[in-house]
């Protein structure tokens, strides 16, 4: 069955009209515990604050939200940006986390409805999101280990920043990817 379609630029205001189906989505693509959703809400209406904020979504035909991607430009005092300058200089000292940080964008969430991944959506919406981006560079963090968003992520010229990096807070080893901008288009690939 081949479902017709769409993307939106969603703004702060649509955002949070859909924040429980972005958040439905989000728990269900990461295998998160149900309550998950509640506590990321309000962290995620903040990040709709951010300088530079932008969102891109992926609808059905019937207007069912089947991915969301966001992110915004990266600056020092926001707690992902601290968590990984302090790994970037652990590992490789200031000049390596300036390089990464001196101009990039986050992007901080991007997922697929399980039952939708693998039709390309993941790599639409990264694109979509990232078109137009004047950052340098952009930088993700994901956790370590093989999954379709790696393949992704190499697929579209993504490098190690950082491996095997612990956030303060979470068990699992994560890697931060990045690459510069802007991407090349989808006919060369």
């Amino acid at each position: 069955m081949t479902t017709s379609l769409h993307y939106t630029q969603l703004s702060a205001d649509d955002f949070r009209t859909r924040l429980r189906e972005a958040l439905a989505i989000y728990v269900e693509a990461m295998r998160y515990p149900p309550g998950t959703a509640e506590q990321r809400a309000p962290m995620w209406l903040t990040h709709a604050l951010r300088e530079g904020w932008r969102c891109i979504a992926a609808f059905d035909a019937e207007g069912t939200m089947l991915g969301i991607a966001y992110g915004y430009r990266g600056a020092p005092g926001q707690w992902w940006h601290e968590q990984v300058r302090r790994g970037l200089t652990s590992a490789g000292g200031e000049q390596l986390a300036e390089r990464w940080l001196a101009d990039y964008f986050e992007l901080t969430e991007i997922h697929v409805r399980p039952a939708s991944q693998a039709r390309g959506i993941g790599e639409d919406l990264l694109r979509r999101l990232l078109d137009g981006v004047d950052s340098r560079h952009v930088l993700l963090s994901t956790p370590e280990g093989p999954s379709r968003a790696w393949k992704l992520y190499r697929r579209l010229g993504f490098v190690d920043a950082l491996r095997d990096y612990h956030f303060a807070g979470d068990p699992r080893p994560f890697a931060i990817l990045g690459r510069t901008l802007p991407l090349e288009p989808q006919d060369r690939r």
